[in-house]
């Protein structure tokens, strides 16, 4: 992987009811690649995972959402899951949170659900991206271009439909990753990440 990976700072923002792997992997292979990950909620302590159709793991919260600065970070990872991206998207300071990596064209990784954070962070319209099928007509009318595909990357922006398309999306993840901010510029003269 990209030696100058180490320098990498990804938040991780999340809520009660992640779905587990869905952070769990992606952090796993950020870590392995030499990426510095930190968990960042609005909850402070920990996290409940959730797994499948039960509760899961609970996960350190390294940083409260209203001590988390977005310029100190590279990336920022959405995980899925149904509450999760429900209770962060009804949560201003979390949309907030995201609309500063939109704005600044930071790479943004989201499975499953975790686009819905997106939705409301006005940050879809006009990209191409999966999810979750039950979020299609949300994505649709939020102006995204809804595509059934295990991975799509979109200038710096990479989504999956669920858990089993983890190894791509990692994959693209840390692609992304490596390549940093994608720029107006470079997106205009037809660069796609």
């Amino acid at each position: 992987m990209d030696q100058n990976m180490s320098s990498k700072r990804v938040a991780v923002l999340v809520e009660d009811g992640f779905e587990e792997v869905e952070l769990t992997e992606p952090v796993r292979a950020l870590k392995e690649a030499g990426a510095r990950t930190e968990v960042i909620s609005p909850k402070e302590g920990k996290v409940k995972a959730w797994r499948h159709d039960r509760w899961g793991v609970e996960v350190p919260v390294d940083t409260p959402l209203d001590a988390a600065k977005p310029e100190q970070y590279d990336a920022l990872l959405l995980p899925g899951g149904v509450m999760n991206p429900d209770k962060l998207r009804m949560n201003d300071r979390a949309v907030r949170f995201v609309q500063s990596f939109v704005q600044a064209q930071k790479p943004i990784f989201a499975i499953c659900h975790g686009p819905w954070t997106l939705i409301e962070a006005r940050g879809v319209a006009g990209r191409r991206m999966t999810s979750w099928p039950s979020l299609k007509t949300d994505l649709t009318n939020a102006g995204a271009r809804w595509v059934d595909e295990t991975v799509v990357v979109d200038q710096g922006l990479v989504t999956s439909r669920k858990p089993a398309d983890l190894p791509e999306f990692n994959k693209k993840m840390l692609e992304e990753l490596a390549e940093g901010v994608h720029r107006r510029e470079e997106v205009s003269a037809g660069r796609m990440g």
